[in-house]
């Protein structure tokens, strides 16, 4: 089956606290919808080719997620985003917000003060100061507290399930250490863990999969309250401390009676980054905030070769 490609793909590369956002600029034919839900089901659907030609191999990697910047359909909104990944689509994506901010501060796009952002899972909120930026994120919730699950090669695993933008189940296994360097191992083990969620029939609300696992351990950094580790959709680890999991950690320490409104907590990741984050509660919802760090390191323009082989992308 052949695709249609553009000649060439503006993006603008970012890292925010280690892990790489790829904002697209220009080039890409704009999905038709009068929702961000319904410009990510037609991206999902007619433009697949062209998330995976931006975000994998030989252009990127499994870590990279794609921004597609978007004109907003919300009044007083500066841009819509759709979010995505190697694997498909996101709802949300907190440090990929982080990023797209910094990066229409670096297009002379933003303004001034705080700004709102539209995406498929609702308009979002942000201000920027330099590299450091602050979100608003979608309210977060905890769905299920203390669900079991049998894990094979682990054992029995009792976690929480999590809303925080995207579906979390969060839980804590003290026999393993997180570490940079035991990463694939842990991506082995969170994927054991979501393959038999999705066995158990485990899912958040209306059957949705829980497609992201966040584990939990004291921190390194002396600033830091927790250390994470992030198993992505796919088989990719998120590299920062995570903003929708932060999101969703929050909320279930929220509901725990461990984290009162307004209350800072400071999430590392594995990378050594930090997201600093608190809940607002706002006509009976749960809205994080969160605060991180984002550096543009590139501007360039993807060719697609009509005689490339690999145009397409490649796992």
């Amino acid at each position: 089956m052949s695709f249609a490609f553009p000649g060439a793909i503006e993006i603008v590369d970012s890292h925010t606290e280690g892990e790489p956002t790829r904002v697209v600029v220009d080039g890409w034919p704009q999905p038709p919808g009068t929702t961000m839900a319904e410009r990510r089901e037609f991206l999902r659907v007619h433009q697949d080719h062209l998330r995976r030609a931006v975000v994998l191999e030989p252009r990127g990697h499994e870590a990279i997620v794609g921004a597609l910047l978007t004109p907003p359909v919300t009044p007083g909104s500066v841009a819509g985003v759709i979010f995505f990944n190697d694997v498909g689509t996101l709802g949300m994506c907190g440090h990929g917000l982080i990023g797209v901010v910094r990066t229409l501060g670096e297009l002379g796009r933003l303004g001034e003060g705080r700004v709102q952002i539209d995406t498929p899972v609702g308009p979002v909120r942000a201000a920027a100061e330099g590299p450091l930026v602050t979100i608003e994120n979608v309210p977060a919730r905890c769905a299920r507290r203390d669900v079991s699950v049998d894990v094979p090669g682990l054992g029995r695993v009792t976690g929480d399930v999590a809303w925080g933008g995207n579906w979390f189940f969060l839980t804590s296994l003290p026999d393993q250490r997180l570490a940079v360097e035991r990463a694939s191992e842990l991506v082995a083990l969170t994927t054991s863990l979501r393959d038999a969620l999705a066995a158990a029939g485990i899912a958040g609300d209306d059957g949705a999969a829980i497609d992201h696992v966040e584990l939990f351990a004291p921190p390194r950094r002396a600033d830091a309250d927790s250390l994470n580790f992030v198993l992505c959709p796919g088989a990719a680890w998120d590299r920062s401390p995570c903003g929708t999991g932060t999101s969703a950690k929050m909320a279930v320490l929220h509901a725990r009676g461990q984290l009162a409104a307004g209350a800072r907590w400071r999430q590392e990741g594995l990378a050594g980054g930090m997201f600093e984050g608190w809940l607002e509660e706002r006509d009976g919802q749960l809205v994080p905030h969160l605060r991180g760090r984002a550096f543009v390191t590139s501007r360039a323009s993807l060719r697609f070769d009509p005689t490339d082989p690999f145009r397409a992308g490649f796992v």
